[in-house]
């Protein structure tokens, strides 16, 4: 294939596009995958991380068409380049351990032999040390599972909660994953009870409650954890210790006792914590009828009488119909033996992986999602978004038109408000024409100078109706001493200044106008003076 011939040719960029290109060819014949692996294979070696996660997705996809033995070989060969990238950068480790993890849901031993490399480092960025933990658990073996419950214990004691939470999660996903490292995923769980950080208890409490659910046969360790009772406060973590009392009340002495003391502060737990208290206390009722006969019944009045939650009503109403019907029909309903869970792990759907694959190193492999979900056809999304904000626009003003009405009033008194405004900004053309909402008559007997020295203010420009005589550009030229023929009476109160001062375009510029007298065209020359120098 020629593609394949230009590939060490090209640049990066260039690799990329054939690398991407060659992973959505379709081999016609095994031989040709094969081929097309082999001649991909080498780019496992590039410095740029994109040429080397391109590289990999198009062995990869081309590795499901070769034969199996040689499969695995090209499998080993991708390890090495897979581990560097987690030395990068941050960014670089986070899109290149997203990837790793779509690759180990498709193939969980590509890199079982390689756990310290996932390792969490002391200053890593809390999203890279989240994804390794994940990582970590999914390429768990028995070979390197003692390994691991060590390294998880250690972070389990870091001050970070959020991590630690992660951690001792971990702990119990590994239990339940590799049956023969329950028992020293338990010991070690144990170990951290003993610290008694609060949050390290809830968190262990939940952990042990999935691993009751795999495997009943450790009930040894629910005294210990009925110790604890009084460090918990999280509704998930007191929901789990009182699924255990429930799940085990026949092997607990002071079962109804412990399950008397939650029934007392019923109306102040959570709904969660109240809704793992009435199914407890019905188990604890079928499997010792003597002695939770009265507990019963004041849960079941309580939840039924007192609580606003239909969820809980429904269920208290419920309990109550089977018990006072049929208590063994109640025994196989309530207490039915239940599968056991396979796993705590997080995995994406089989089809959802399948369609992932193809898009390998590009942002549907870091997201976890199908392109078409977070990609807009050019402006669809914006568009969409905008026709959605107009769209709920118009339905509020449906259902309060009040409301609606009063604010698009205040808009539009805003806009007015900014128009006016932008008018008086832009308004210095010299013509001496206000807008019809600023004009004002001048006062009698001052000038527009001395307006100007004051508070500013516009006044509105002579026209052709109002001015006796005389144009502006007569007064203007008596203000500079014109000499000039018949005088022209001047308006009342009005010097030429004012004239000036309103622009330039009220100028007359006829040449029938006779010039002013000598004797108006000094007084309006020393007016004007006085006007200018009055500014100093």
């Amino acid at each position: 294939m020629a593609l394949l011939l230009a590939l060490n040719e090209c640049t990066e960029w260039g690799r990329i596009t054939i690398l991407s290109t060659l992973a959505d060819y379709k081999p016609t014949e095994q031989k040709e995958a094969e081929h097309i692996c082999e001649r991909v294979v080498p780019q496992f070696q590039h410095a740029n991380p994109s040429v080397v996660l391109a590289a990999v997705k198009a062995v990869f996809l081309h590795m499901q068409n070769i034969n199996p033995e040689l499969g695995r070989t090209y499998a080993k060969k991708m390890a090495p380049p897979l581990v560097t990238l987690v030395s990068s950068q941050p960014e670089v480790q986070y899109v290149a351990l997203r990837n790793i993890d779509l690759l180990l849901q498709k193939q969980p031993s590509l890199l079982s032999k390689e756990m310290r490399v996932f390792f969490c480092k002391y200053n890593d960025p809390p999203y890279l040390k989240f994804q390794k933990l994940q990582i970590m658990v999914r390429i768990a073996n028995d070979s390197n599972v003692e390994q691991l419950l060590a390294e998880l214990k250690e972070y389990a004691m870091e001050v970070d909660m959020d991590f630690v939470r992660r951690a001792i999660k971990a702990i119990g996903q590994v239990a339940i994953k590799i049956e023969n490292a329950c028992e020293k995923a338990v010991n070690v769980l144990l170990e951290l009870i003993n610290t008694k950080q609060a949050y390290v208890v809830q968190e262990v409490v939940v952990v042990i409650k999935d691993i009751f659910r795999k495997y009943p046969g450790y009930e040894g360790i629910i005294p210990t954890l009925c110790q604890c009772i009084d460090d918990l406060d999280e509704p998930t973590a007191r929901g789990a210790l009182i699924w255990i009392v429930g799940e085990y009340a026949e092997k607990i002495s002071n079962a109804g006792d412990i399950l008397s003391g939650f029934v007392d502060g019923f109306a102040e737990e959570f709904t969660q914590t109240q809704l793992q208290i009435l199914t407890a206390v019905v188990k604890l009722f079928l499997k010792k009828p003597d002695q939770a006969q009265g507990l019963v019944q004041k849960v079941l009045q309580t939840a039924t009488a007192e609580c606003d939650n239909p969820d809980i009503r429904d269920r208290a109403y419920v309990y109550w119909r089977l018990l006072s019907s049929d208590p063994q029909i109640a025994k196989n309903i309530v207490l039915a033996q239940r599968p056991a869970i396979t796993s705590t792990i997080s995995t994406l759907p089989i089809p959802l992986l399948d369609s992932l694959m193809p898009d390998l190193s590009t942002l549907a492999s870091v997201y976890h999602k199908p392109p078409q979900t977070f990609l807009g056809q050019g402006r669809s999304s914006a568009n969409a978004l905008q026709q959605a904000a107009i769209e709920e626009a118009a339905q509020n003003a449906r259902e309060n038109p009040l409301a609606a009405a009063a604010a698009a009033a205040a808009v539009s008194g805003q806009g007015s408000t900014v128009q006016s405004h932008a008018e008086n900004l832009l308004d210095i053309d010299f013509d001496g024409a206000a807008p019809a909402s600023l004009q004002k008559a001048p006062m009698g007997g001052s000038s527009g100078l001395e307006g100007l020295a004051g508070t500013p203010m516009r006044v509105a420009s002579p026209t052709t109706n109002d001015a006796p005589i005389g144009g502006g550009m007569e007064d203007l030229m008596g203000i500079f001493g014109s000499s000039g023929g018949a005088p022209a009476a001047p308006a009342a109160g009005n010097s030429g200044s004012d004239d000036l001062m309103n622009g330039f375009a009220s100028m007359n510029m006829e040449a029938s106008q006779p010039p002013p007298p000598q004797t108006q065209l000094d007084g309006g020359g020393k007016k004007a003076n006085e006007d200018i120098l009055g500014l100093f």
